[in-house]
């Protein structure tokens, strides 16, 4: 074969490299049109229950649905940047989560002044990662969000971290996993996450996302607590295996809005234990 033949036959293969490439490029972090009216334009931006709105449309403001029974408290993400966090403390609210990572590729920039500053207030806080289960496996993204702010430590302060695992802002409801493919990524990341922080963390979702993406395996339950997900006066049927709810966000007016199901000293006791 000639140079001449050898540099052509190069640059073909570069050029079909180039295209092939160009052609897989992941819809990842690409918004869906829903998302987008929801406010999602770019990766990071998903949060707690951005469907919520769109699910739960005659029922989402506080002025409509009474602050449920339990202890109220709050979770944040960029989207509110620098928290008021005296501000909150006197409106009642004596826990927040915070959201810490999304995937492998982002970390809030307001994480630090979202998560010291409950702290700092009083407030028994933790952090939550929001989950692409398209895009690494469960044990990668565990190690992400331990490694960027989302450990444990029985300080008493600091609740145990939070799998959000929920609708799709970037693609297809179930992230193209099966149910079974599912149920092996969050055990994925749930015993990952136990192996590094000495717990399970509370897993947050909704019903209707979680019965058609997870399906009915009951073994959830007997691991992680119930963060559920409802824009409702109700919280509604529990997805399969959960009896009750640990935490219920209800609303998202004026800030997304939740409750832990029971006292004060019990929401310190499983912070600490």
């Amino acid at each position: 074969m000639s140079r001449t033949t050898t540099v052509l036959a190069a640059l073909l293969a570069a050029t079909a490299l180039t295209a092939t490439t160009a052609s897989a490029a992941p819809t990842q972090d690409r918004p869906t049109p829903e998302a987008k009216a929801a406010g999602i334009t770019e990766p990071g931006d998903a949060r707690m229950g951005w469907k919520e709105r769109s699910q739960q449309p005659t029922a989402r403001s506080s002025a409509t649905v009474a602050a449920p029974a339990g202890v109220p408290g709050i979770d944040v993400s960029n989207w509110q940047g620098s928290v008021d966090w005296t501000a909150q403390w006197n409106a009642g609210k004596r826990f927040a989560y915070v959201k810490a990572t999304e995937g492998t590729g982002y970390t809030s920039p307001s994480f630090a002044q979202q998560y010291n500053g409950s702290y700092n207030v009083g407030m028994v806080r933790g952090s939550y990662h929001f989950a692409l289960p398209n895009t690494s496996s469960g044990a990668t993204q565990a190690n992400y969000f331990v490694d960027h702010g989302g450990g444990w430590s029985a300080d008493g302060k600091t609740l145990p971290g939070v799998l959000d695992v929920e609708w799709n802002p970037y693609g297809s409801t179930c992230y193209g996993l099966t149910q079974s493919g599912m149920r092996t990524w969050i055990n994925s990341f749930l015993n990952q996450y136990k192996a590094r922080t000495g717990r399970y963390p509370v897993i947050y979702t909704n019903t209707n996302w979680w019965n058609e993406c997870v399906g009915h395996d009951t073994s959830f339950a007997a691991k992680s607590p119930l963060w559920i997900a409802r824009y409702s006066s109700s919280a509604g049927t529990m997805p399969t295996g959960w009896g009750a709810y640990s935490f219920w966000q209800y609303t998202d007016s004026p800030i997304d809005q939740n409750v832990w199901n029971g006292s004060l000293d019990r929401l310190r006791y499983f912070a600490k234990n």
